[in-house]
């Protein structure tokens, strides 16, 4: 996994790693986007969860569009939006954000599906993770988990701390 912002026009907006690191530990969301010469592009808002190492882990039903775009490319990129707020008259927003790039691995061993569906309710159900293990096993075989292992991650922001100045 590399941390790589050499893309990225406007120096004056990196992202440091550190706080892009806490952003995709933290985040609530992020936008999915994969394509496929067949099915086309599709973007699509997911919960994830991060293993603080190298793979990001998201669940979902055992068929669909995301599996039939994924049999044919199994690259993918994911965005991950943080804090944002518009400055209305600056004209302008302030946002923080972070693109990952990687591999999309769409069959897991049964250990590590269980690992990241623990993972995801860590995360999202911390206080209801008795029941949401039960819930996990009930659920267990209609439940798919997709890795994203991360190749690179971009990160910009947007950090506005004067007052507009007067036109």
């Amino acid at each position: 996994m590399e941390y790589i912002n050499d893309l990225i026009r406007r120096k004056d907006r990196l992202l440091s790693e550190d706080e892009a690191m806490s952003l995709l530990e933290n985040g609530e969301y992020g936008v999915l986007s994969i394509s496929s010469p067949e099915a086309g592009v599709y973007g699509i808002p997911i919960n994830y969860v991060w293993d603080k190492q190298q793979s990001i882990y998201f669940h979902c039903a055992p068929e669909g569009r995301k599996l039939c775009i994924l049999q044919d490319c199994n690259q993918a990129s994911f965005c991950v939006v943080g804090r944002t707020r518009v400055v209305s008259n600056q004209f302008s927003t302030e946002y923080e954000s972070i693109v990952i790039n990687g591999t999309m691995i769409c069959q897991l061993e049964e250990t590590e599906k269980r690992k990241a569906l623990e993972l995801l309710l860590d995360k999202y159900s911390p206080e209801d993770k008795k029941v949401g293990l039960k819930y996990m096993e009930k659920s267990f075989h209609r439940t798919h988990v997709l890795k994203l292992v991360i190749k690179t991650i971009s990160g910009k922001c947007k950090k506005m701390n004067q007052p507009c100045p007067d036109y």
